[in-house]
């Protein structure tokens, strides 16, 4: 069961998408955890923290993220999990963590609307801080770095299955 790959990076890194394309490249399946988020509350990610606020969203992400059970599947998950560390931890235990690192003027190109993407930030906080905050995180709890920056997703799936081998 130690077989996964999990994705974890920023909002707009790409996990998702490029999740999707690794999970074919690979063979594998594919779970989003933001939408297992989703359908557990019944409700979309940023009305999850308008809701319930940053800290509540936080302990529901960990404890999804901390249930995830699945073998052979790519696990894309939200941005803000490195801040659960019992999901990390549980995470790291069934798979192999892959940090899609994107720079940040990158991501600000493709974040459109922040407002309704559902990303756990405090009150004031910027994309420049989260990214400041969360860097060291990802880099923590990363087995694997791939940097990708100025590729395309097909580009940074092929590379993540080159990088395990695949």
């Amino acid at each position: 069961m130690n077989n996964n790959i999990i994705l974890i990076g920023m909002p707009g890194c790409g996990k998702s998408t490029v999740g999707v394309l690794l999970a074919k490249i690979i063979g594998y399946s594919f779970i989003d955890s933001d939408l297992l988020i989703q359908a557990r509350e019944g409700k979309k990610l940023y009305e999850i923290i308008n809701e319930k606020g940053i800290d509540a969203f936080n302990q529901i992400e960990n404890e999804v993220n901390s249930s995830i059970e699945a073998s052979n599947t790519v696990i894309a998950t939200g941005g803000s999990v490195v801040y659960g560390k019992e999901a990390m931890d549980h995470l790291k235990e069934i798979g192999t963590v892959v940090f899609l690192d994107v720079s940040l003027n990158d991501l600000k190109k493709r974040i459109r609307n922040m407002a309704t993407r559902g990303i756990s930030m405090r009150p004031g906080q910027t994309l420049d801080d989260l990214y400041q905050e969360r860097n060291d995180l990802y880099n923590k709890y990363c087995d694997i770095k791939i940097n990708c920056s100025g590729k395309s997703l097909a580009k940074n799936a092929e590379a993540i299955a080159r990088a395990l081998g695949h």
